[in-house]
């Protein structure tokens, strides 16, 4: 997987560069790689669908961002339209894990599965370890073992053989998801 680099601009404060990242990319994206299509942090659909638009490869080498705040007839038109799709969390489900994130995670693969039957692949950005109990991830990735590896006693490379040692589950069943109440 070949990041585009927006999520960690973002968080820096910096401007984010399609065009640079498809400099980079075209030297180096063929198969089996491939490259996160770019998208905007927080934005809206149609600020992601001007984004995805100008992704300059063949599909099979990218995978355009759905987030987590935008709706779920987005996701579904991103899967139909790549056949795949990132899970990106932002906005008011940022914190990867809480309960917010895991209902509306829910709510997602509530509509995959209603939707298409069997499961896209579905590549969770930020998500090492969150689809190993609950959610049938396809792939996923972390900075964990970057980060967190100094302050535990297994080395980096030990900590990363035993996370890709675990598979999630392979299917999804529907869960029950709570509705938003309104009171006027």
């Amino acid at each position: 997987m070949l990041d585009n680099g927006a999520f960690s601009a973002k968080t820096r404060g910096l401007p984010f560069d399609p065009n640079g990242f498809y400099q980079w990319l075209d030297s180096i994206l063929g198969h089996p790689h491939w490259g996160v299509v770019p998208d905007v942090i927080d934005g809206p659909e149609n600020q992601q669908r001007e984004m995805v638009a100008t992704w300059p490869f063949p599909k099979s080498l990218g995978i355009p961002v759905w987030h987590l705040g935008l709706s779920l007839d987005y996701i579904c038109e991103l899967v139909d339209d790549w056949g795949r799709v990132c899970l990106g969390s932002s906005g008011e489900y940022w914190h990867v894990g809480d309960a917010k994130w895991q209902g509306r995670m829910d709510e997602a693969f509530n509509k995959l599965a209603k939707t298409f039957g069997r499961l896209p692949w579905t590549h969770g950005m930020r998500m090492l370890g969150q689809g190993l109990e609950r959610w049938p991830l396809s792939s996923a990735d972390s900075t964990n073992v970057a980060v967190n590896h100094k302050g535990v006693s297994e080395c980096a490379h030990c900590m990363a053989k035993r996370i890709d040692s675990e598979n999630p589950p392979n299917h999804w069943n529907l869960r029950p998801v709570q509705e938003h109440l309104c009171f006027t």
